[in-house]
């Protein structure tokens, strides 16, 4: 009896490659609509800038980052929200989506925008220092809900660290 014997390819190296770049910083992370979901995505934030080299913006994004979570946990219908994280034009922009549909009644729907306005107070506040912007309404994904987004230009995120705002 004759016996073939294979094996699996060598592994082939693994080149070096150079560190991440703010510029390829783009990351989503897709999370349970649970309490302890924010604390993972500001952790998950934490980690992502300091890998990219994106310290000096820690600060106002880790804030912001919290604080679209803990919207989207609280108003969405949905066992899942999506956070997504990107570098372009020299500013972080977070997008965040949850479950929650637009109301098709207007009095309805301008209630649900003033509780969400109200519960976006702090993150309001922490993008205005950086210069930034943010907002949100109807996500244009299939599957619908609300798309939350902040916008974080560099230069005034640093200033906002460097003012000693420190947060989350």
């Amino acid at each position: 009896m004759s016996v073939t014997i294979s094996s699996c390819p060598s592994p082939t190296p693994v080149q070096p490659t150079p560190p991440p770049t703010p510029e390829a910083l783009a990351y989503s992370l897709t999370l349970p609509a649970a309490p302890a979901s924010p604390a993972v995505a500001r952790a998950a934030a934490r980690t992502i800038l300091r890998t990219h080299g994106l310290q000096d913006v820690t600060d106002a994004a880790v804030q912001v980052v919290g604080e679209l979570a803990a919207s989207a946990c609280r108003f969405t219908p949905t066992a899942e929200v999506y956070v997504s994280l990107r570098y372009r034009e020299g500013a972080l922009r977070v997008i965040v989506y949850d479950g929650h549909p637009r109301h098709t009644h207007p009095r309805l729907a301008a209630a649900c925008e003033a509780r969400r306005r109200a519960d976006l107070r702090v993150l309001a506040c922490v993008v205005r220092a950086c210069g930034g912007d943010w907002g949100f309404g109807e996500a244009r994904e299939p599957t619908g809900g609300t798309r939350m987004w902040a916008v974080l230009p560099r230069q005034g995120a640093r200033a906002y660290a460097q003012a000693g705002h420190t947060h989350g």
